[in-house]
């Protein structure tokens, strides 16, 4: 009778509240690491730190190299928050890496040089490094496979909501009060954050919250529990270099939008801190669009029975064409021409961006995913290392058209050396 009651049990689905707290780390984490992109379109920020050209505008080579740093402790952070994570579990180590990354972000309110900002945003770094991994390792726990990509979709739209929301929170903070306000009110985001979580999380066996339904259908396709793989032995495999070669190359192009947006606005169509609202919404509620779309649309895909390499790789492919107009948005002088086209181009790196870190759980068993994570998050950061030391130069000198070009071209690119590496998509065979 017992079994009876709990066949007919519905589902008590709290998986998706999981889901809903990975979503509001990654909007906290955007809010923070876009401070500072909308901070340099500010004078006295400029003056403050040194970051002011003799021009009166923002130093962009100096922007360049600082973005660099950050970039340098991002892939530190891979390596390490990935390795931290695979071993003390999901909860501890989610919490160290925002609690790291929030008091970076405090601390850039207390800085009067670059050397002090890159200081303080190399700790941000650091920490914002755990979030993706976190995330990822979190849905293998929490999700089946065929919800997986749905799952990561729907996280990864906080990116979009939390760029959203940056030029909101400077402009009110900063003009309202100061901008050292605003980098210690955004800091302390992450720390309420951190409260939730440690409330709310358990593994979902031990969750009470989680009936017998719900952790069913957690479990229909669980992969069987093997030994950690040593750290270094996953560089071995094919499946690790699939992943770490996508975010190589796509990595930069989504990086370039968000450090230099403002900045582009601000020099190529005279838009204000104030003003940077309106463009900055309609951009990333169309990224936030594609990000839905990209994990919907594989997933759709694989309820119809497609194999898993079809499904993944014509959404890739849909997303990777989407990039390509990406161009044009620097040969408008027409704001409202450039917005929608750098709209499609965010929506498409969301859509990618889904995919991409959804191979690894399709072809990683649960105790490795976080590492292969990390990996992948490290050398796609240092894609981005080289792209924003190089790209401080080229708009310097030549103007944002380069910087363009690289955005409509890096998805084709990604997506042939992916299918180069692992053309069926297949397991690691980890032993």
């Amino acid at each position: 009778m017992h079994e009876s009651k709990t066949t007919l049990q519905s589902p008590s689905n709290y998986r998706w509240k999981i889901c809903a707290l990975l979503f509001s780390s990654v909007v906290i984490h955007y809010i923070d690491r876009q401070a500072l992109s909308h901070a340099v379109i500010d004078p006295e920020f400029l003056s403050d730190t040194g970051l002011q050209g003799a021009d009166g505008k923002l130093n962009k080579v100096y922007y360049g190299y600082l973005d660099a740093s950050f970039k340098a402790a991002f892939m530190i952070g891979f390596l390490v928050m990935g390795n931290i994570l695979d071993k003390v579990g999901s909860k501890k180590g989610f919490s160290f890496a925002i609690v790291t990354w929030s008091l970076g972000g405090i601390g850039q309110a207390f800085v009067s040089s670059v050397w002090g900002l890159g200081f303080s945003r190399f700790f941000l770094g650091i920490g914002e490094a755990g979030n993706f991994p976190a995330s990822i390792k979190t849905v293998a726990e929490w999700f089946p496979r065929k919800e997986r990509s749905l799952a990561t979709g729907i996280f990864n739209t906080g990116s979009n909501i939390g760029i959203i929301l940056a030029p909101f929170f400077m402009s009110f903070f900063m003009l309202n009060f100061s901008w050292r306000i605003a980098f210690v009110v955004s800091g302390l985001l992450g720390i309420v954050w951190v409260l939730f979580w440690i409330k709310m999380y358990k593994a979902p066996h031990l969750h009470p919250k989680v009936n017998e339904a719900e952790l069913a259908i957690i479990n229909s396709d669980k992969e069987p529990e093997t030994e950690k793989t040593p750290w270094k032995d996953l560089f071995l495999y094919k499946q690790t270099w699939a992943f770490a070669v996508g975010k190589f190359l796509t990595d930069p192009a989504w990086f370039l939008y968000l450090i230099w947006l403002p900045t582009f606005f601000k020099e190529e169509h005279n838009i204000d801190l104030k003003s940077m609202v309106i463009p900055m919404i309609v951009i990333y509620s169309i990224s936030a669009f594609g990000s839905i779309a990209g994990g919907w649309l594989s997933s759709n895909l694989l309820k119809k029975n497609w194999e898993l390499h079809k499904a993944r790789k014509t959404t890739f492919f849909i997303f990777a064409l989407a990039a390509i107009p990406a161009y044009f948005a620097s040969t408008t002088s027409n704001i409202w021409i450039a917005i929608p086209i750098i709209g499609l181009a965010t929506a498409a790196h969301a859509g990618f961006s889904a995919n991409l870190f959804t191979l690894v759980s399709d072809t990683f068993p649960k105790q490795a995913i976080a590492s292969v994570v990390g990996i992948g998050g490290a050398i796609g950061s240092i894609g981005g290392i080289g792209m924003s030391a190089a790209s401080g130069i080229v708009y310097q000198h030549w103007g944002p058209k380069p910087l363009f070009i690289y955005g409509s071209i890096a998805y084709l690119l990604a997506i042939g050396i992916i299918h180069i590496l692992n053309p069926k998509l297949k397991q690691a065979n980890i032993k």
